[in-house]
């Protein structure tokens, strides 16, 4: 790895920081360790990052020896982890347990993002646990802006599409939430059921979709880590 300009010590520690505390980057390693490979992807899961940024940040890691790039079937670059990338995976997520362990939900629920949450789910659904027929989902957040409002995800053929714009498809399952309540459920700090018995979460459709939605919704993979705080 190529050793840069930062803070001088030859602590391990103070090397590694100098890779991987700038502001984003540890966002970054996050999205390649979920399965995120094309920049437009890398984009979709940090939606607030600007591009530029981005492919600063890209390019830093691969100098560091953390990603590898290579084209795809289709001549497109993809940004893959090199083995030693593969190793921050342990301590990418023990941030994550920690932070779902020890910081208070309220701050947790500080800076809610639908795009964010919407493409995390996307990538979480259990598909197998869904109808083999297409299944049109409707996710409606009436308290934010128009133009972040309304998400749809398309399940067909074991393949899932996130949309923001009415993909055209008869609709299986309509979910009318506010944006807290439903990132609460998927960060596990709520349920379904107690959302919806709280009047903040309403389901309409397909019975079957709407009963299974605890299973096949997933949640995110800190949901399960015991809190200290709430």
């Amino acid at each position: 790895m190529d050793q840069r300009a930062g803070y001088g010590q030859f602590c391990p520690v103070s090397m590694a920081s100098e890779i991987l505390c700038s502001r984003w980057t540890t966002l970054v390693v996050r999205e390649l360790l979920c399965g995120s490979s094309r920049f437009n992807d890398l984009r979709r899961g940090l939606p607030k990052m600007s591009p530029s940024l981005l492919s600063k940040r890209l390019k830093e890691l691969q100098q560091a020896g953390v990603i590898v790039t290579r084209p795809n079937e289709n001549g497109t670059l993809e940004y893959r982890l090199s083995e030693a990338g593969e190793e921050l995976r342990p301590l990418i997520i023990g941030l994550g347990e920690w932070a779902q362990r020890w910081m208070e939900s309220r701050l947790s629920l500080k800076n809610l993002d639908p795009s964010l949450l919407m493409w995390d789910m996307r990538r979480s659904l259990v598909v197998a646990l869904l109808p083999e027929r297409r299944s049109t989902i409707q996710f409606v957040y009436s308290e934010v802006p128009l133009q972040q409002r309304n998400w749809w995800l398309v399940v067909d053929r074991g393949s899932v599409d996130l949309c923001s714009f009415d993909p055209g498809y008869e609709l299986d399952l309509l979910v009318e939430s506010s944006l807290r309540s439903m990132t609460s459920v998927w960060m596990g700090l709520t349920t379904i059921k107690d959302e919806v018995d709280s009047g903040q979460l309403r389901l309409e459709g397909d019975p079957a979709l709407t009963y299974a939605m605890p299973q096949w919704l997933g949640l995110s993979i800190f949901a399960k880590v015991s809190r200290r705080v709430q």
